[in-house]
């Protein structure tokens, strides 16, 4: 059978669960192997009274102030498929399929996670802002340039104090808040555990014969609404299961290094990717993905959400995490703007397509490359590690042009250490 176009998976730690007490917030975002997604930063804008947005396709009503942020933006796309907020508010998004169908225009996954991070000044007002848009406006159009496929979203938020799961089916969501850890693939994961509906959805579910009104138990969501007609099981559930599994096991001790190789895994194979699966195999669709059509990982993010005084900071990764590097950004600072280069075409100034580049250089025999570019890219954040303590404490003192810097040197940096990996793997 064709296989959809499903990936996605976000992980979150609550300060009750990681080796320092800081929330700590991760995402693989898998989409078309080629569609380059760059890193943006958007400053904090006011806007006028009855101001109109435009979002992919559908104009909504503008708001009279949204935040600053940094996102990861697919080339062709308004909206982000994950980001972080001046407020400590981060986002991710998944594909979800559900037993409702979607036609016509409304506002895409990708629309939603920019919004809220535009908008939601707590992880709670997030979800409000995004489930009222998607009660109001709906969801429709192709997340895709080269198809046409609406499809459903589910969301993982968190702030530095707790996280939502929130999964939606057109105009009809469930929200569940999450305790310690968690985690969201391509599936509806909220069953009778819902800490909030939108309402009607049980009515809803009820007249299309999806639920029994005589039922004498909790309603469950995931039950009712969940379809696996198009995408299998197996798709997602083993990278549910694996994301749930590595949270829990290091569960107390969880730092930023723990998620990168949870966002790098590949069950047995670790952080080197080890082709040959079947693809009804469900280790085939791994965390770190290279299941083309299916998904491939085109961009990462680790958020570190700490106490109010401490910076925020957000480690991005470009391209398939297990061939790349990731780097600290901060939203006090200035994003390097090379970071936002790139079309729908390679290009040799845009340090996602590079990335890219370098994967395809790898992919002829990871057996062999995969190691060798894995070890330089961990020396290189090691490196950059070590530094990043005193910077951010000599920002507390100097300022953010003191972030913008560090964050300009270690992208040329990592610049110049890809241009040599590619020549080497020439």
């Amino acid at each position: 059978m064709t296989r959809p176009r499903v990936a996605c998976d976000s992980l979150v730690a609550l300060a009750n669960s990681t080796a320092d007490g800081a929330v700590l917030f991760a995402k693989n975002s898998d989409r078309p192997a080629a569609e380059c997604q760059r890193l943006v930063q958007v400053p904090r804008q006011q806007h006028a009274r009855g101001a109109q947005l435009r979002c992919q396709y559908i104009a909504i009503e503008q708001v009279s102030e949204t935040a600053r942020l940094i996102g990861s933006q697919p080339f062709w796309l308004w909206g982000f498929e994950h980001g972080l907020n001046e407020h400590g508010v981060a986002i991710g998004n998944h594909t979800v399929f559900t037993k409702d169908g979607l036609s016509g225009h409304g506002l895409i996954g990708m629309d939603l996670v920019r919004l809220g991070l535009e908008r939601g000044t707590s992880a709670f007002q997030a979800t409000e802002v995004i489930a009222a848009l998607v009660e109001r406006y709906g969801q429709g159009g192709s997340g895709y340039v080269d198809k046409d496929w609406p499809y459903h979203n589910s969301f993982l938020i968190a702030d530095q104090r707790e996280a939502y799961v929130l999964e939606t089916s057109d105009r009809r969501w469930a929200l569940r808040r999450i305790e310690t850890v968690g985690s969201a693939s391509n599936h509806l994961t909220i069953g009778d555990d819902w800490d909030a509906l939108s309402p009607g959805s049980i009515e809803h579910a009820v007249a299309q014969g999806w639920w029994s009104e005589a039922s004498d138990t909790c309603f469950d969501f995931g039950a009712a609404y969940r379809d696996t007609s198009m995408a299998p099981d197996f798709i997602s559930s083993g990278r549910h299961s694996r994301t749930c599994q590595l949270l829990e096991a290091g569960r107390g001790r969880l730092t930023p290094a723990s998620l990168r190789t949870a966002l790098r895994d590949h069950y047995d194979s670790g952080q080197v990717h080890r082709p040959g699966r079947a693809v009804d195999d469900e280790r085939y669709y791994s965390v770190c993905m290279h299941a083309d059509p299916v998904g491939t990982t085109t961009a990462s993010m680790i958020a570190r959400l700490g106490r109010d005084e401490e910076p925020l900071v957000y480690w991005g990764s470009l391209g398939s995490p297990c061939v790349s590097v990731f780097l600290p950004y901060y939203i006090d600072g200035d994003l390097p703007a090379e970071l936002a280069r790139g079309g729908e075409h390679a290009s040799a100034d845009s340090p996602w397509w590079q990335f890219e580049e370098l994967l395809t250089l790898v992919e002829r025999d990871f057996e062999t490359y995969g190691p060798r570019v894995r070890a330089a890219w961990d020396r290189f954040e090691g490196e950059i590690e070590s530094q990043r303590a005193d910077a951010e404490a000599l920002a507390r003192r100097d300022g953010p042009a003191v972030l913008t810097h560090f964050m300009e040197r270690n992208v040329r940096a990592m610049v110049e250490r890809l241009s040599a990996l590619l020549r080497e793997l020439h």
